[in-house]
């Protein structure tokens, strides 16, 4: 009989503790699982059923946790069973480890946990295979039958292929390891099978796996007028595509009783503007079947649109087969739009910053000349004016005071009057030299600065994939504080002046080498 904790705490108190502990080691409950080798490595689709029980004479309360959905059953008494499905592990995993946590709990509180960490091997199935429809032929023509998918499949969807019996083949029959037979029957061979139909056997085989499962085929001679049959490629019945893209199929239409026994194929849709001409026609039994819904085909408050599209066929007895197919069009931003509508702006801000640059050059050349005006009026200007004053008379002038040697001349008597008279620059134009030349300096800075961001504009958003970006508005609108610089209003060129808006490509390159037309 285990001793409580409550009498060695009084007898004993500085051992309780370990005491205690120890007990519960020597006394402890523990969970007592299968003692089979590796019994907790299991696979799919393997039954694994035990009692699970403890140390303990009374027994506890049992629960599990951590199944996850995994169908696993253990009830109070401790019942266990657990047969992992066939699902549980991938084909490519392999293995797939899965932990679980028992517990005991006993009416007094206490309670034991263990967990368990069971490994789950995958385990390959054979391909399923129904009952197959009858192959039934015709003489002296091209028949083909392929094996579909809705009828052989594999469950853990591993490839397969087809491997007929070669010795049950009658001449010129043809099978394929994709399951596709092809049989022209002689005269002979095609009578012979109104009383002896052939039944063909074959092997379907996964891989890699390789494991194998044995299908039949019979083939008989076209008695019944049999319904036609439809095969639309790709096999899905739902597709998803946007605005700009492109919905495709192949169009197969075959007849148990020849192909000549096609009547017509086809197909309606839940939407009227899905033309008739989206299906063209190869031949009486096959055609392709294209069609883009358009930037418009879906409203903007919807996004999303589902429409029907029914293929049918039908032969000259008016057996009809149909196939649907559900097409989800998805709303998608229209690329080409946007971009013409990138492009133009584009073009527009290097045409507005060129007519700038062309207008600024016109200015820069009319003030050149202003001031190589002004400098030549005020050197035309500087006048030397010489003039006699009073006149008083001649008399002789001697130039020699020796006696013996006489010399005179005659010399004008009275005054002279030299003036030299400057006339500046402001005089002759009413303008300042430094004003003019302020002004061309700042002519020069504005179409120094435009071009540089014109060139750095044109060059960065020269490609239609760079324009798309977010950055794009805000560099084109680094351009107009210098279209509509307030310096404009100091050099006398008005801001407001409109542009010109016939530049071509070829002008726009003059300009800005890096402009592109894309």
């Amino acid at each position: 009989m285990p001793l409580t904790k409550t009498v060695f705490a009084m007898r004993l108190w500085p051992f309780t503790l370990v005491f205690v502990l120890s007990a519960l080691n020597l006394f402890g409950q523990n969970f007592i699982f299968p003692i089979a080798e590796n019994w907790t490595v299991l696979k799919e689709g393997q039954p694994l059923i035990f009692n699970l029980d403890v140390t303990e004479s009374e027994k506890p309360r049992y629960s599990i946790d951590g199944i996850n959905g995994y169908q696993i059953s253990l009830d109070t008494l401790g019942h266990f069973s657990w047969t992992p499905s066939f699902d549980l592990v991938d084909r490519l995993e392999k293995q797939k480890e899965i932990t679980l946590i028992f517990q005991a709990e006993w009416k007094n509180g206490h309670r034991i946990r263990k967990p368990i960490s069971f490994m789950i091997l995958h385990q390959n199935r054979p391909p399923a295979i129904d009952d197959l429809p009858t192959f039934y032929v015709k003489q002296s023509t091209q028949n083909q039958y392929q094996i579909s998918d809705d009828y052989v499949t594999d469950p853990d969807g591993d490839p397969i292929v087809y491997k007929p019996s070669v010795s049950q083949l009658p001449e010129g029959l043809q099978f394929s390891s994709q399951g596709l037979i092809a049989w022209t029957p002689s005269r002979n061979q095609f009578n012979s099978l109104k009383n002896n139909p052939l039944n063909i056997e074959f092997t379907i085989q996964d891989q890699p796996e390789k494991a194998e499962t044995k299908g039949r085929i019979k083939i008989a001679q076209t008695q019944l007028d049999l319904p036609p049959d439809l095969l639309i490629l790709p096999g899905d019945s739902v597709f998803t595509i946007k605005e700009d893209e492109r919905l495709n199929f192949k169009i197969y239409a075959s007849d148990p009783n020849g192909d000549e026994n096609i009547n017509t194929f086809g197909f309606v849709s839940s939407d009227s503007r899905i033309s008739k001409t989206s299906l063209k026609e190869s031949t009486s039994a096959q055609g392709e079947f294209t069609w883009s819904p358009g930037y418009n085909f879906v409203e903007e408050a919807e996004k999303v649109k589902v429409i029907d599209i029914t293929f049918f066929v039908l032969d000259k007895s008016t057996n009809r087969v149909e196939r649907r197919v559900k097409a989800k069009v998805v709303d998608a931003e229209n690329l080409d739009e946007k971009d013409k509508l990138l492009f133009q702006k584009y073009k527009n801000s290097l045409i507005a910053a060129k007519a700038l640059i062309d207008r600024l050059d016109e200015n820069h050349e009319l003030l050149s000349k202003t001031l190589k005006q002004a400098k030549k009026g005020k050197k035309n200007r500087a006048i030397l004016n010489a003039s006699l004053g009073a006149t008083t008379g001649l008399s002789p002038v001697i130039l020699s005071n020796d006696p013996n040697s006489y010399k005179a001349v005659s010399a004008i008597g009275g005054t002279a009057v030299l003036t030299l008279g400057t006339l500046e620059a402001t005089e002759v134009i009413g303008k300042s030299k430094n004003e003019i030349l302020d002004k061309l300096k700042t002519n020069v800075e504005i179409r120094n600065q435009l071009q540089l961001e014109g060139d750095n504009f044109a060059r960065k958003y020269a490609l239609k994939s760079a324009r798309r970006d977010k950055s794009f508005d805000p560099d084109r609108d680094k351009l107009l504080p210098i279209i509509n610089s307030q310096k404009l209003e100091i050099i006398e060129l008005s801001a407001g002046q409109p542009a010109y808006l016939k530049y071509d490509s070829k002008e726009i390159k003059k300009t800005f080498a890096d402009f592109s037309e894309e």
